[in-house]
């Protein structure tokens, strides 16, 4: 059985828990209090966080290889496109969703920052918006890795004090697209609802 080290409040968590609950699996989700970690943690990740897979001798701990490796070991839902040219252009959108956008959700969490980091996440998901208008996800139709990417950050605009203008209305419609999924309502822990007014 996969054990998934997380903690409750913890968006890169929420992404591994989203992609979890999607397929469908067999999995024990293991809370950690990242403000008293437990000896276990460094045991298994040199970096002391969180998330965390282990998996018999398997251990992952970066959000993107954990959700990538459940993604290719359980297939469906398939949730990178099985096109050899769309997955790369997927990975590479989370490379450049990564450096542009979720650097500032950790300034944010670490509260180091704030109005430059909210800043930056207005403006790049307002920019974002217009792809909405022809699509129902990231990608096109299909729910993909890039939606479970985002998820978390959207979930926590109100929290993280992320005003977005009227113009990214269809963003936002596209959240709520993603937060009626099943899959998002069951990876929710009791702190994450507490997040959104």
């Amino acid at each position: 059985m996969m054990n998934l080290y997380s903690c409750t409040t913890c968006p890169f968590s929420q992404r591994c828990r989203i992609v979890l609950y999607e397929k469908g699996m067999d999995f024990q989700v293991i809370d950690v209090d990242l403000l008293a970690r437990p000896e276990d943690i460094a045991m298994v990740n040199p970096h002391g966080r969180v998330p965390v897979l282990v998996e018999r001798d398997l251990i992952l701990y970066e959000p993107n290889i954990i959700n990538e490796y459940i993604d290719e070991r359980f297939p469906h839902p398939q949730l990178m496109p099985p096109d050899p040219v769309m997955r790369a252009r997927a990975r590479q959108l989370l490379v450049t969703m990564e450096r542009e956008v979720f650097v500032h959700v950790e300034a944010l969490e670490k509260n180091v920052k704030v109005d430059k980091a909210r800043q930056a996440i207005r403006d790049r998901l307002t920019e974002m918006a217009p792809i909405f208008v022809k699509q129902k996800y990231m990608l096109g139709d299909d729910f993909s890795m890039l939606d479970v990417a985002i998820a978390p950050l959207l979930w926590r605009l109100d929290h993280y004090g992320v005003e977005l203008p009227k113009s990214a209305a269809l963003l936002m419609k596209y959240a709520e697209r993603i937060f009626s999924r099943q899959g998002y309502i069951d990876a929710l822990t009791p702190s994450e609802k507490a997040m959104r007014r």
